[in-house]
């Protein structure tokens, strides 16, 4: 049986974090959200959707903001952590699809993965995605597609195995290879970005990727 909560991570996401939080609550009862220092109202906008509200003082990083909410929502008794971007990227209506792979035992670890197109996207993030994700199934030890999604389920108890250290989007990529690496099993469900074009994204593509893969190499061979 499948007991979640969501976690979101969020900053300055004042415009679309209440629709993701209504749109998560449809399907997992219990959001919480980790306001990453905004200087908008991320915080009065996600508490008034009725999620729990948990805010630094300034901005951390992404990898600090969900570390911060894994030391409330690992304190409870849910057997899974739904992760979702606060800032609408992925479609909310698609999370009973990687329940249903928790459900049936298919992974302890479920990761939404979105479909990169040349076409549509900018070529720096396409080739960043496509070229990353191509190096970090070598340090993961599982080949994934989008090893960057921020869209994934997670038995608890397998998070409550590792220590995290990522302060920044690295904190995707460190969850993977050290849960891999403590014997969790990995399953994809294909997802579809809702919100791409003329968006801006927070992420600098090449550097955060570089950046990524770097820190891989210490996640895989030099921490525990």
């Amino acid at each position: 049986m499948v007991s979640a909560c969501a976690l979101i991570a969020a900053y300055n996401e004042a415009q679309h974090v209440s629709t993701v939080i209504s749109g998560t609550a449809r399907w997992v009862p219990h959001v919480y959200v980790v306001d990453d220092g905004s200087s908008d109202d991320t915080s009065v906008r996600a508490r008034e959707a009725g999620a729990t509200v948990i805010r630094h003082d300034r901005n951390l990083g992404k990898g600090c903001a969900i570390r911060t909410g894994l030391t409330h929502v690992l304190a409870e008794p849910f057997t899974h952590i739904l992760f979702i971007d606060g800032d609408l990227q992925h479609d909310p209506d698609e999370i009973p699809a990687l329940l249903a792979m928790a459900e049936q035992g298919a992974g302890d670890l479920v990761i939404g993965e979105r479909g990169f197109d040349k076409e549509t996207m900018p070529k720096p993030r396409y080739y960043a995605n496509v070229i990353g994700s191509w190096i970090l199934s070598r340090f993961i030890g599982a080949e994934v597609v989008d090893s960057q999604s921020g869209f994934r389920l997670i038995r608890s108890d397998l998070l409550r195995r590792v220590s995290l250290t990522a302060t920044g989007y690295e904190i995707e990529t460190e969850m993977l290879i050290k849960l891999v690496r403590a014997g969790a099993t990995l399953d994809r469900v294909w997802v579809r970005r809702l919100r791409y074009a003329g968006a801006r994204s927070k992420m600098r593509p090449v550097r955060d990727t570089f950046r990524t893969c770097m820190l891989a190499l210490k996640y895989r061979y030099l921490s525990n």
